[in-house]
């Protein structure tokens, strides 16, 4: 058979971004359609410039169109935990880039492959997808008792869906960093600067270790961990050497492993300093590469 159909729900920027990036790989994966609310939306627009089918009508119009497997929702958290059991009525995937979190967690640098038969799973957020995989190298090494991430990104990278979702996203951070991070406890904590020219994307990761550590192997691992994502995020890098401090914390002195991280995005739609924008994007693709290859695999069948 040929192509799996997706569908993009949401022509704001994060869609539009990952309607590039998904133009630009010839993969399993066939975008058919970008749906939006606002007929005028630049979203739109650009898609239909580009040769994709359009919809004004959300949702509605998504499930109206034909033999779409797979469903990325760029909308809301709110909208999404409205629109997640439409899909999953009609047989359709949804790789969800808000914070509802209705599904499991994928970062794809750790779990790319464990939901493959799933039918929604959450993106979780853009500091969840740049942090959780830091928290995760570190404790595959040394369990982690608390880790704490702060994501600082530039204001005019952070759209009104972002900034509605704010609650969503901490928790969704935090629990991403407790789930697949492997924290006994986590916190998240969002900084929106609005500094000219734009700063990139930065984030600083703080793993509270139960004991001491071999610190050679978690920078090993560390190392490792950044190459990996770097295959489908380029801009991923560590902006100094970690290292480990013994810091005095609620539990006493503990050794702390401080990680430094900069992303930088790809330029497809976003500037480059909206990393924490590309970042998701690049996630979700890689997501929707995997799942179609994967129906592809069983015959286009959705289990």
């Amino acid at each position: 058979m040929g192509k799996i159909k997706a569908a993009i729900l949401g022509s704001g920027n994060i869609g539009t971004d990952l309607m590039y990036k998904i133009l630009k790989t010839d993969g399993a994966m066939e975008l058919a359609l970008m749906a939006g609310i606002d007929p005028e939306s630049e979203g739109l627009k650009r898609a239909a410039e580009a040769g994709i089918s359009t919809t004004d009508r959300g949702i509605d119009g998504v499930l109206e169109t034909e033999d779409i497997r797979i469903v990325f929702d760029a909308t809301s958290a709110k909208a999404h935990m409205a629109h997640a059991p439409r899909l999953k009525e009609a047989g359709i995937i949804a790789i969800d880039l808000t914070p509802a979190a209705v599904g499991p967690y994928v970062v794809p640098a750790i779990n790319l492959g464990d939901h493959l038969e799933v039918d929604n799973v959450n993106m979780i957020s853009c500091s969840g997808q740049a942090t959780t995989p830091l928290v995760y190298a570190v404790n595959r090494i040394a369990p982690v008792k608390y880790s704490e991430i702060i994501a600082t990104i530039s204001s005019v990278s952070v759209g009104p869906g972002t900034r509605q979702n704010l609650d969503e996203f901490t928790m969704t951070t935090a629990n991403a960093c407790q789930k697949i991070g492997g924290a006994d406890t986590a916190r998240a904590v969002p900084i929106i600067n609005s500094a000219e020219p734009p700063i990139m994307m930065n984030n600083t990761v703080y793993a509270v270790l139960h004991k001491e550590a071999d610190e050679a192997a978690v920078l090993e691992s560390i190392g490792k961990m950044v190459a990996d994502v770097q295959r489908y995020v380029p801009g991923y890098r560590l902006k100094a050497k970690p290292y480990i401090d013994v810091r005095h914390t609620p539990w006493g002195e503990l050794p702390t492993v401080i990680i430094l991280n900069e992303v930088e995005g790809a330029g497809d739609f976003f500037p480059n300093y909206a990393g924490n924008l590309d970042i998701m994007t690049a996630a979700a693709q890689q997501v929707g590469e995997q799942f179609a290859s994967h129906l592809l695999k069983k015959g286009g069948v959705i289990v």
